[in-house]
């Protein structure tokens, strides 16, 4: 079985609520980390000073089978539709060492190193 690396970005502050949406519709686990965008509309005027806008990406590692639920998940609690909301996109993922919970991610009763 293959597994899937989603990634959604938005604006700082609103992961936390895309997170508890993701978990209810099936993700086990994810991380949040802080970036910031560097795009031509990343910054905006405050006072004449220049501010950049802060983001947090969301990564949840996932079987492939179990993605479409996250994902609705993620784009309904982000309205990730709506332009302007954020960014949601997925990667295969080829290898997975290190994971303590790598057999459940598997969906399978062995390591990814026996594969």
């Amino acid at each position: 079985m293959r597994n899937i690396a989603i990634f959604a970005v938005v604006e700082r502050g609103k992961a936390d609520r895309l997170v508890e949406e993701a978990k209810k519709a099936g993700a086990l686990g994810t991380t949040i980390f802080y970036g910031r965008g560097t795009g031509e509309n990343e910054f905006k005027k405050f006072f004449n000073l220049q501010i950049e806008s802060s983001k947090e990406i969301i990564f949840i590692l996932t079987p492939e089978d179990k993605k479409d639920p996250i994902i609705e998940a993620l784009v309904n609690a982000g309205r990730l539709r709506d332009p302007g909301t954020g960014i949601l996109f997925t990667i295969p993922v080829l290898d997975i060492l290190g994971l303590h919970h790598r057999e459940t991610m598997l969906g399978m009763g062995h390591s990814a190193d026996e594969q």
